[in-house]
């Protein structure tokens, strides 16, 4: 055996002995047989054991690299305080974080701060009104955001402050908060009502502050309210000052109420704006005639529009005496320009008729009459007093006029100087050329309510010089000739009330009247009274607060003054 050969048979001897008998080779064997059972088991749980997110995916199969991570948000974050509200009176406005020393203003409830800063228990602000920096206590501020978020709680205190009387500047303040707050479309009528309501409260706490009224005295301690009346000023809300009877009368000018009506506002809503923005103490006293009928005109409007259906006995009564008052002051200034045009306007306006007269006179009896006295509340008992009179002094616009008769005492009139209307009493023997008696008045003359008596020795006559009094004008003959007598309703200008013949007594000369009016010695209250005159001099023989009091009442009253009088209301 050659070299080559044993190297040959010895190659075959140790590869037989590696592949079948070797221990290294059996280990290896086992080690490839468990990692095949290994493998085998993992592919089946695979299969067994789906993941849920594959499960609920089975439908529709997403690749892997569509699937975007997802991510978790964090809550946004609630922003920082940029606003101080002041909560109290006489809040001290400091130089620094610390109590004592001169403050360098005092702020009143409902101002609005700027937030700049904290320190200790004190917040540093600005003062956008005063232009000045300083500090005030956090304990007498309501910090605020002035986010959509915070307007649902702004208008929760709205709520509470619309009726809490001396909190007027603070729910103003609160309800300012709200509109800046507030998304756009969230606002409606409520807010503006809430601020219209309060700003009128307000006016009125300083109507009655500066007569001292005995029935509402101001408070010890109770917050100022020049005070309030500023911060309301700097919140855009705006009072006119009027004069009334030797004071100011601040009256609200009813900006809030407006845009109440404009967001269609509830009955409710709708009524207590309409009340607001036809009150009869907030005109003013100098406003010519032809505006002032423009401004009647848009009140009877505005009072008509409400929808009375839909409200409360109580506030539908308000309505109805409002409407009475206004329709009343519309029947006197419609004579007055049927008297001063003749028929033909001026500046514009629409012409006037004896028909539009009329009109007016029946829905101011209208209105009144629709009054559901067991519905009047306790507050209003004057207001519908108020009603009755205003009424009672335009009544015999309600009445059509007649030609008087040819013959027996009568009047007629004729117009005078421009504006100017002159009474000329006549009777069969003397005409309009030579009367009786000759007086020119610039009030509106009713010649429907000229009464003679039996012996045409005296007639009295209705003349309304304003559209709230109503005078009673007696013509006498004497042996010097007829003379002329006037009596208002009363010695003072109390501004509403009047006095109407009621009856003759015959054979006496005596008068019966009946007079309703304001007296300042029962602290402005109304007083109805009904009296016995001296047929000479007009002078009160005899009163009583109801007619059949008097004898003489029950025996002479004038069917046709029965007929026509408000005073038996």
């Amino acid at each position: 055996m050659n070299t080559h050969d044993r190297i040959r048979v010895a190659h075959r001897m140790t590869r037989r002995n590696h592949e079948f008998g070797h221990p290294q080779g059996d280990a290896k064997s086992w080690r490839t047989l468990l990692v095949c059972l290994l493998a085998t088991a993992c592919a089946v749980s695979c299969v067994m054991f789906v993941p849920a997110a594959q499960a609920a995916g089975t439908t529709r199969a997403v690749p892997a690299a569509t699937i975007a991570p997802v991510v978790a948000k964090a809550p946004p974050a609630t922003p920082a305080p940029r606003y101080a509200l002041v909560t109290q009176d006489a809040v001290p406005l400091r130089s620094g974080a610390k109590s004592g020393g001169t403050p360098l203003a005092l702020l009143t409830q409902g101002e609005l701060l700027e937030l700049r800063g904290e320190r200790l228990d004190y917040l540093q602000v600005y003062d956008l009104a005063r232009e000045r920096g300083g500090y005030v206590r956090a304990n007498a501020v309501r910090a605020l955001t002035l986010a959509p978020e915070e307007a649902p709680e702004l208008l929760s205190l709205v709520r509470f402050l619309r009726d809490r009387s001396g909190s007027e500047s603070l729910g103003l303040g609160l309800a300012a908060a709200y509109l800046k707050a507030a998304p756009a479309g969230s606002i409606d009528a409520e807010v503006f009502d809430a601020m219209g309501t309060m700003a009128e409260r307000l006016a009125w706490r300083a109507n009655v502050s500066a007569t001292n009224a005995a029935n509402a005295p101001v408070r010890p301690g109770e917050p100022s309210i020049a005070a309030q009346l500023e911060v309301a000023a700097d919140l855009g809300v705006h009072f006119a000052s009027l004069e009334r009877d030797g004071h100011v009368w601040l009256c609200y000018d009813g900006d809030a109420f407006r845009h109440a009506l404009a967001l269609s506002p509830s009955p409710e809503q709708a009524a207590r704006a309409a009340l607001a923005l036809t009150r009869h103490d907030c005109i003013a006293d100098m406003t010519p005639p032809l505006q002032r009928w423009q401004v009647d005109q848009a009140r009877a409007e505005l009072l008509a529009r409400v929808p009375t259906a839909g409200l409360p006995p109580y506030l539908r009564n308000r309505i109805r005496m409002r409407q009475a008052g206004v329709w009343a002051a519309l029947a006197f200034e419609d004579s007055r320009r049927l008297a001063v045009e003749a028929g033909a306007p001026t500046n514009g306006l629409p012409a006037v008729g004896a028909n539009d007269v009329l009109s007016a006179g029946n829905q101011a009896l209208e209105a009144l009459a629709g009054v559901d006295k067991n519905e009047v509340a306790d507050d209003d008992q004057s207001t519908w007093t108020d009603a009755a009179m205003r009424v009672g002094a335009s009544r015999w616009a309600a009445e059509p006029v007649f030609a008087p008769a040819a013959t027996g005492l009568h009047v007629a009139t004729q117009a005078g100087q421009p504006g100017e209307t002159c009474v000329l009493l006549l009777d069969a023997r003397h005409g309009a050329d030579h009367p009786l008696a000759r007086r020119c008045t610039f009030g509106t003359v009713w010649t429907a309510s000229a009464r003679a008596n039996a012996n045409s020795t005296a007639l009295t006559l209705a003349v309304q010089p304003l559209a709230t009094w109503r005078e009673l004008w007696m013509f006498r003959a004497t042996p010097a000739g007829w003379t002329l007598q006037v009596l208002p309703p009363s010695t003072e200008a109390s501004g509403v009330g009047y006095v109407e013949f009621a009856g003759w007594v015959p054979g006496t000369g005596q008068v019966l009247a009946a007079r309703e009016v304001r007296v300042s010695a029962r602290n402005n209250k109304p007083a109805r009274t009904y009296e016995l005159l001296d047929g000479q001099t007009l002078a009160t023989q005899k009163t009583a607060d109801a007619p059949s009091s008097l004898k003489a009442f029950n025996r002479f009253q004038d069917p046709a003054w029965k007929r026509v009088t408000v005073s038996l209301r």
